[in-house]
């Protein structure tokens, strides 16, 4: 669905992208993560025709983002991190102009509207809505031409818990109806929460890819952290999870019933970005 090899993208001496390959299946979500000027947004300009590379090549369904733009944005639906709709227009006015210049229905303002349940909200002026609804507007027109492939640039920066769930929730409604969908975030736990796969973007370079299970699997240390209650009080105890005696360990204090909890000590996207890195994430 999209391949990228060896791109390349420099702001006079500031290396944006360092030669980057990866690619994204359909049918997938994909997550970049990194933080602040890792070049997530550069990345995404480029895959979506804003921005010409310096180096390499990338295809969204066998187009070539350089040189095929007009015929890609049929396919493909933008959500930018900074709002651009028109301010004084209402919901419904912004909505029903992308109809007209995608050469779409109109009808597919209301059914969207009703979808993401903001129907109610449609003759309202965009100034007067907050940033997570205007996040659902943005979302709405990126949909209306019912395109393939979803981009969206840290879909959920600046939300509250509650709203940054509700785009959370259609994100994976779409996903599961087929659309492919790559974003880009700092928000370690959306991307845990939401993608297939990740890359870790620093300082223009991938440094890490896979799902997230699976490198969390890679980059753990094998240990299990038990909650027991030693009669006077709980106590937290760590097992060797390939130790000899950790098994029989386990099993007396759960024949004693003395297990509150275990949990596994796998860590964080967050700690893998801060290991394969030598930085925090900021």
């Amino acid at each position: 669905m999209i391949k990228v090899n060896n791109l390349s993208k420099s702001y006079g001496e500031k290396e944006a992208l360092q030669g980057i390959s990866f690619g994204v299946k359909e049918g997938e979500i994909f997550g970049f993560l990194g933080p602040n000027g890792a070049g997530k947004t550069t990345t995404l300009k480029i895959l979506t025709g804003q921005l010409a590379a310096d180096g390499g090549w990338a295809k969204i369904m066998g187009f070539d983002v350089g040189k095929d733009t007009n015929q890609l944005h049929a396919y493909i639906g933008v959500v930018p991190e900074e709002t651009n709709l028109y301010e004084r227009l209402t919901v419904k006015q912004n909505l029903d102009l992308f109809c007209r210049l995608y050469g779409c229905s109109t009808e597919q303002t209301d059914y969207y509207l009703d979808q993401i349940g903001m129907t109610q909200d449609k003759n309202t002026q965009v100034k007067k809505l907050s940033k997570g609804m205007k996040q659902k507007v943005l979302l709405i027109r990126a949909l209306l031409h019912n395109p393939k492939i979803l981009f969206l640039d840290e879909p959920t920066s600046g939300l509250d818990p509650a709203s940054a769930e509700t785009i959370h929730k259609i994100l994976l409604e779409l996903n599961s109806e087929g659309k492919t969908i790559l974003l880009t975030s700092h928000n370690m736990e959306e991307v845990d929460k939401l993608c297939h796969n990740v890359a870790f973007l620093n300082q223009g370079q991938i440094v890490e890819a896979g799902s997230p299970v699976e490198l969390k699997l890679e980059h753990s240390t094998r240990r299990m952290r038990v909650l027991i209650d030693e009669g006077d009080g709980l106590v937290s105890k760590e097992l060797d999870m390939d130790g000899e005696e950790s098994g029989a360990i386990l099993s007396q204090w759960m024949t004693d019933n003395k297990v509150r909890s275990i949990h596994s000590c796998e860590p964080t996207l967050a700690d893998i970005f801060v290991k394969v890195t030598g930085r925090e994430f900021s």
